[in-house]
């Protein structure tokens, strides 16, 4: 994978992912509106001057959101230097969680984010209560990672927490494309309209009453599939365990090459606060 500074930068090569990286920045947003899309995802919208200059490539970019600790009115922010981040001394650094941009709107000078609300956690209590006029601190991205569009499949997995970087992808890919989409959800409420051009065919897991990252819905479901010929990209996020048994099933099983993977846990059983993503 290859690694530029510069946004406008196309891939080097057939095939070959690449990132792009950003200055990064903490930015004071402003709710306009929210909306309840299922019972267990809330959109806000922000907006505001911050805003301006806002850049974000990839479907499965993230940004950093800052919350006050209790307590507290506003966060303890940081400034960036060279080194990264800088947090005022002595004090307590903010509650910090990473969020999707599901849909950023330059023209309307809008930004899109969309929270699944099944653990209650800092940021679903704040987009529950979310209300215009409340405000948002946000940092980045700091950069993107961009999957070409030349495969000749793609296969996109995940749960609740994947919705957002799942619909923004099919959005953005070509009318040529083909790809597989497996999304577990608790149930038929939880399903969400996803548009695009591309040849998609998508399936919805139901877990019932099963607590999310308990059961095995999405391994029996990749391990299932019968991946369509020629060169593909998979694309898996869901709770961290899951992630990396999907990913050995897919690299191990189906014989997808490891480069080919991008597997992340958007969060773990039993913690508040983790992301990460599995290479090996």
């Amino acid at each position: 994978m290859s690694d530029t500074q510069s946004p406008d930068i196309v891939s080097p090569a057939p095939h070959e992912t690449y990132r792009v990286r950003y200055p990064l920045r903490i930015r004071r947003l402003t709710v306009t509106r929210v909306v309840e899309l299922t019972r267990s995802m809330i959109r806000v919208t922000l907006s505001g001057p911050d805003l301006a200059e806002f850049a974000s490539r990839g479907h499965d970019d993230h940004v950093k959101l800052f919350f006050a600790r209790p307590g507290e009115e506003t966060p303890s922010l940081p400034t960036f230097g060279p080194n990264g981040p800088v947090f005022p001394e002595g004090a307590e650094r903010p509650i910090a969680r990473d969020y999707t941009p599901r849909r950023y709107d330059a023209a309307a000078g809008e930004l899109d984010l969309d929270f699944a609300v099944h653990e209650a956690g800092p940021a679903t209590a704040w987009a529950m209560q979310a209300e215009v006029g409340s405000t948002l601190h946000v940092a980045g991205p700091r950069g993107s990672m961009i999957v070409p569009d030349d495969f000749d499949w793609y296969l996109l997995v995940g749960d609740e927490t994947a919705l957002p970087a799942i619909a923004r992808r099919l959005e953005e890919l070509r009318p040529e494309a083909k790809v597989r989409v497996l999304i577990e959800v608790g149930g038929a409420e939880d399903e969400l309209p996803l548009a695009s051009r591309a040849s998609s065919e998508i399936t919805w897991l139901h877990r019932g009453a099963a607590a999310p990252g308990e059961g095995r819905l999405l391994d029996d479901a990749v391990a299932a599939l019968e991946l369509p010929k020629g060169e593909g990209f998979a694309w898996v996020a869901c709770e961290s365990d899951t992630a990396k048994r999907l990913r050995r099933i897919l690299v191990e099983d189906h014989g997808v090459p490891k480069q080919r993977v991008k597997a992340s846990g958007y969060w773990k059983r039993g913690l508040v606060s983790y992301h990460d993503t599995h290479d090996e």
